[in-house]
């Protein structure tokens, strides 16, 4: 583990209505010194959002040919491909052909991420999503996260209802495509 790395664990409760998934977690996650807190509040949120069985986090920024997050089948080959932030055209482009779904959570103004991809070869990016959260919402998540954490997450009808450490958080889940 690099130096700086500040471990962090959260306890999650995890209702999303939409989906039918209602798991209670626990997860460990590690900042590296150049991740912001927003950046990690949303690699959480992205896999609370796709927790499925057989999902993982990455070795993080060490892993240069894996995303995030991502899912697995049972027989070790890949199902989702989750990145976080603002990534590469050409990453996007590698995940794409990998597996068929691939999904883009963003703590970032969507105006400011898509023009990125347009015009870029990325296959089949028709149905590669971006999803984004009300201005302000991660950024607020991200300052009420801890060394240890309670987080409490809904999701019914698009709309996420987040509880971290007590801050009570509401945004509903944009969802646009990158073309």
């Amino acid at each position: 583990m690099a130096i700086g790395v500040v471990m962090h664990t959260f306890d999650v409760q995890l209702a999303d209505v939409d989906r039918g998934v209602y798991d209670d977690l626990t997860l460990r996650l590690a900042q590296h010194p150049s991740e912001t807190g927003a950046f990690l509040t949303t690699r959480l949120l992205a896999y609370c959002l796709e927790y499925a069985e057989g999902i993982a986090f990455s070795e993080g920024i060490a892993a240069t040919n894996e995303p995030a997050v991502f899912v697995r089948d049972a027989t070790g080959a890949m199902t989702a491909w989750i990145e976080v932030g603002s990534p590469d055209p050409d990453r996007l482009h590698y995940g794409s052909k990998l597996t068929d779904r691939v999904v883009i959570y963003t703590h970032r103004d969507p105006s400011r991420v898509l023009p990125q991809y347009a015009g870029k070869k990325i296959h089949a990016a028709d149905r590669i999503e971006l999803r984004s959260f009300d201005p302000g919402f991660v950024e607020a998540a991200a300052a009420a996260v801890e060394r240890r954490n309670s987080v409490t997450l809904s999701v019914t009808e698009g709309q996420l209802y987040l509880d971290v450490n007590g801050t009570n958080l509401a945004s509903p889940m944009h969802v646009q495509s990158i073309v």
